[in-house]
């Protein structure tokens, strides 16, 4: 019986409910993933595609490490819930990494574990940010970030810094686009998509800046073990260690250790942070899988044999990559300190034809390229950086000369 006092007609919105909620609809795609599904498409379907778009090592995961997993799959402490913040013993392995690569002394109650380095960032977005705030957002950007920051209901502000200037925005430019609704900066160093590191003077001088300013500084780490040519890593909280109240380090051992299918990440921030963010965890995805916890152990506990090989390829296959790319006409590639990514400038190359079409953007040329040299690039238009194309030097080296020889053909016609 109907009790509210309308007929059902009244009772109905007047518009159909969308199917998809606006804030999800708006989410773009990730383009890397995308990029990367489309070549191993391809390649399933018998075309012989060099992928260059997943930021992901080529090797196996270090053998001491998938043998702790294996023994901890076989324990059956771990095939139970465990504390959503991460198990214990992994939260003390991260606190003592962070003390021994960033100089930052931080207790265990300060660390959330999280699935993925992902993860860690959307929840940090969404425990610092109202609707209406604004974060800084260096560009080239990871393509999460902007997305991450509007889930949360806030607006990123992008303040671009292009090959000439080495990809590393200055202070004039970080002051000229703070506004009173400025609540945080994202800092990415080294940094995806472009390989820049932060000189220890840049890192203190934009630390100094955020603590005069009182803006929160969220630092994503992940590549801190992958930099070049004798360059080295600085965390902003090392060199600013005033900012401990208002610092979140993400990091995780994707990248390092070459686990990016073992989901592991994590935040290091003040306690009320992660006590906020580990109760958002709670009722997001509750703990992070125990077997990978225990993988994660034995990545921060071990040595770091394997990881500096992993590096000394990962430096070989830059200089190559670079060599390679310079060589074509219409390219202008910075060399990268870090990371395993090279984001050359192909502006020198748009306007050009290929395969009959005028080519206008980096998104038309990575198609292009795809199409016609079937490699797969990801275009500059996906880290805020148009007239760019992002190349993953992690893939083997024979791939790597094969492919770059395939796009210097296909432009050289």
């Amino acid at each position: 019986m109907n009790t509210t006092g309308r007929s059902p007609e009244s009772a109905s919105p007047s518009a159909p409910h969308a199917r998809v909620s606006r804030r999800v609809g708006a989410i773009a795609e990730s383009a890397t993933l995308a990029v990367d599904a489309k070549a191993k498409a391809l390649k399933a379907a018998g075309h012989p595609v060099i992928g260059f778009g997943a930021g992901e090592p080529d090797f196996p995961t270090p053998a001491p490490i998938v043998a702790a997993a294996q023994e901890a799959a076989a324990d059956s402490r771990n095939h139970r819930y465990s504390p959503t913040a991460g198990l214990p013993e992994l939260r003390r392995a991260i606190a003592d990494a962070t003390a021994r690569t960033d100089g930052v002394e931080v207790d265990p109650s300060q660390v959330l574990v999280t699935n993925g380095g992902k993860q860690s960032v959307y929840q940090t977005f969404a425990t610092l940010l109202d609707p209406g705030d604004e974060v800084i957002l260096p560009a080239p950007y990871w393509t999460t970030y902007p997305e991450a920051i509007r889930l949360a209901g806030a607006r990123e502000v992008e303040v671009f810094a292009g090959a000439d200037q080495g990809y590393l925005p200055t202070i004039d430019q970080l002051e000229a686009a703070r506004t009173e609704r400025t609540r945080a900066i994202l800092l990415c160093s080294p940094s995806n998509p472009t390989g820049a590191v932060m000189s220890r003077e840049q890192i203190t001088a934009l630390g100094r800046w955020a603590l005069e300013h009182g803006i929160w500084v969220v630092s994503d780490e992940i590549y801190q073990h992958l930099t070049y040519d004798g360059v080295e890593f600085t965390s902003v909280l090392g060199a600013v260690p005033e900012l401990a109240d208002t610092c979140v380090l993400l990091n995780g051992v994707a990248k390092t250790f070459a686990m990016t299918g073992w989901r592991v990440g994590w935040t290091v921030g003040p306690r009320d942070i992660v006590a906020a963010a580990t109760n958002l965890q709670s009722h997001l995805t509750s703990n992070v899988n125990n077997i990978a916890q225990r993988a994660a152990i034995a990545a921060l506990e071990g040595p770091l044999d394997e990881v500096e090989e992993m590096r000394t390829a990962f430096d070989r296959r830059r200089r190559a990559i670079v060599e390679r790319l310079s060589a074509i006409d219409g390219f202008r590639v910075p060399v990268p300190e870090g990371a395993f990514y090279v984001f050359p400038d192909v502006t020198g190359v748009l306007g050009r034809e290929i395969g009959g079409e005028r080519i206008e953007t980096s998104g038309q040329l990575a198609a292009a390229i795809l199409e016609h040299a079937e490699v797969a690039a990801v275009p500059g238009e996906a880290f805020g950086a148009p007239g760019h194309l992002r190349f993953s030097y992690a893939l083997a080296d024979a791939d790597l000369a094969e492919g770059i020889d395939r796009v210097a053909a296909l432009l050289s016609r």
